[in-house]
């Protein structure tokens, strides 16, 4: 009985976790300083790739399905950079105390996408960040064109379908 509901609750926290971004006011990444994890300081404005399809995913240590997420996605990142050229940006928001902890889980982890640290929460707070994991998808403009709360096995297959689209010029923003 006990994993039926666990498996419901799954289920209704997918499926209202999910979002299109028809409606939002945030349309561009804004501009706030933060650190990579070698402590570059970077406008998150200027986080691009090339004309190609950009994750972003807030995630923090001790989330555990943000580390399931960025753990499995892990597993298929070089097959979807070399079908869709997709970069994914993982954002730390653990604060000053923990955030010496993050490389060596990302290393730990074997993750090799790029990590930056929002150690104030600037950032967050500016993508209106309150559930993690939450992760964006922009187009190649670098326009939100989609994005989503939480984590269940499978979730990932969903986003790379809409990279997928997005490579095609297909418009992922209007609800079916």
């Amino acid at each position: 009985m006990k994993k039926i509901i666990f498996i419901a609750a799954c289920f209704l926290l997918t499926s209202f976790g999910f979002s299109q971004n028809p409606d939002s006011k945030i349309k561009k990444l804004p501009s706030i300083t933060i650190k990579t994890v070698d402590g570059k300081t970077i406008k998150t404005s200027d986080i691009s790739n090339n004309g190609k399809p950009i994750i972003i995913s807030f995630w923090a240590l001790w989330c555990k399905p943000c580390q399931k997420e960025l753990s499995t996605i892990a597993e298929v990142y070089d097959e979807w950079q070399k079908e869709t050229g997709v970069k994914l940006v993982a954002v730390s928001i653990d604060d000053a105390r923990s955030s010496s902890r993050v490389l060596p889980t990302v290393n730990g982890n074997n993750w090799t996408y790029e990590v930056l640290l929002d150690v104030n929460g600037d950032f967050k707070r500016a993508m209106n960040v309150n559930m993690i994991p939450h992760t964006f998808l922009l187009n190649g403009k670098g326009e939100i064109v989609w994005q989503h709360t939480s984590f269940a096995e499978g979730s990932e297959l969903e986003l790379i379908e809409l990279v997928k689209k997005l490579n095609r010029g297909e418009d992922i923003s209007e609800k079916k």
